[in-house]
């Protein structure tokens, strides 16, 4: 590895801008910094300030890491120390402005930083048998939770007749969110898609295996960057063909993130993107008579109203109240994690001060 230079421009191409260059001059730094593109297993592809790289986490680092979001994750910037032979070492991660997490599955409390640092979240779906609106919905609350802005893309628009009504329940529920119905077969909303990318800005495409993400790169990109594989057609069901996140350099200068497909989305944190997702649900239950009204049979619910006049579905209702649950469930765990975490580790510092002689003894 040649000597870190002091030249950032290079990195400009991949997100380097006068903000991130006015932060690190005030911290007065002498580590250069580089992006986090690529993460297999314990390794970190990094673009630097003299190109390519491979980094790794220390183990100082894995240690103090209490939660899954303390390590670095594809998107990252970070400060890197020296090497000479083998990789260089990921000192610091510089401050996120977005970042999209999630509860990993089947754990009780590790979370996951799924993209860093990125500007466009592009949640995707097919237009099939499998279309969710309810995990549209859990996918928006992630998403405006994280800081980017997002777009719901839904893809195989080749494949269905009525993609227009279909595309108009999904924006009944998008608050807002700019709706898209695309194919990568005859191109239709490939030029709304190509809209959002701008050069070194970047555009994570989040959705689960087999809606066709794997496929929107190559046709973006214009070449064969990933493998794809077919959707089951017994069950609808994708094959997970992404392996692991990287961001892709595309060739006008855009930059898009690509993830392997999510089984299941376990919130972590959701106060704004719950008020944002849900603003219309919001409103309707502050209007009720009592502000403790639990909306089931008090007089004056404005909730109980709205769902007997139909301007608010049951489904949606259903579905905020799960969301806004499982949200406050993952605060008192959170908090709880915290607090055993902290507890362990006074355990040990004690444990190493009983170890250490006294003087004069």
């Amino acid at each position: 590895m040649t000597e870190p230079s002091k030249d950032l421009e290079r990195i400009s191409t991949w997100g380097w801008d006068s903000a991130r260059q006015f932060e690190y001059d005030e911290s007065g730094s002498e580590l250069p910094p580089a992006r986090v593109v690529a993460q297999h297993r314990g390794e970190y592809v990094l673009r630097a300030p003299w190109g390519k790289a491979i980094g790794v986490a220390p183990g100082r680092m894995r240690y103090r890491a209490s939660r899954g979001r303390e390590m670095p994750a594809v998107g990252d910037w970070v400060l890197v120390g020296p090497a000479q032979d083998g990789p260089a070492t990921i000192v610091e991660i510089l401050s996120r402005r977005t970042a999209f997490v999630r509860r990993k599955a089947g754990t009780d409390a590790e979370e996951q930083v799924v993209a860093a640092n990125v500007d466009v979240a592009m949640l995707m779906s097919s237009l099939n048998q499998n279309l969710s609106p309810r995990r549209i919905e859990r996918y928006l609350v992630a998403a405006r939770e994280s800081g980017a802005r997002p777009v719901v893309v839904l893809t195989k628009r080749d494949l269905v007749e009525d993609a227009e009504t279909i595309v108009a329940q999904i924006k009944e529920v998008a608050a807002g969110a700019d709706v898209i119905a695309v194919s990568s077969v005859d191109g239709t909303g490939l030029e709304q898609i190509r809209s959002y990318l701008e050069p070194a800005k970047t555009v994570a495409l989040l959705g689960s295996s087999g809606v066709g993400k794997s496929t929107l790169v190559n046709t973006l990109a214009g070449e064969q960057l990933l493998l794809t594989q077919d959707v089951r057609e017994i069950d609808d069901k994708g094959r997970h063909t992404t392996t692991h996140r990287e961001i892709f350099l595309m060739q006008d200068g855009s930059l898009i993130l690509d993830t392997p497909g999510m089984r299941e989305l376990g919130l972590v944190e959701a106060d704004e993107g719950l008020g944002e997702t849900f603003d219309d649900v919001i409103a309707v239950a502050t209007g009720c008579r009592f502000r403790d009204c639990t909306h089931e049979r008090e007089p004056g619910c404005r909730v109980q109203e709205a769902l007997r006049a139909g301007t608010l579905t049951p489904e949606r209702w259903d579905s905020y109240v799960k969301l806004q649950k499982e949200a406050a469930f993952e605060v008192r765990r959170r908090d709880v994690g915290t607090a055993q975490v902290s507890k362990k580790r006074w355990k040990q510092i004690h444990k190493d001060m009983r170890k250490t002689p006294k003087k004069g003894s």
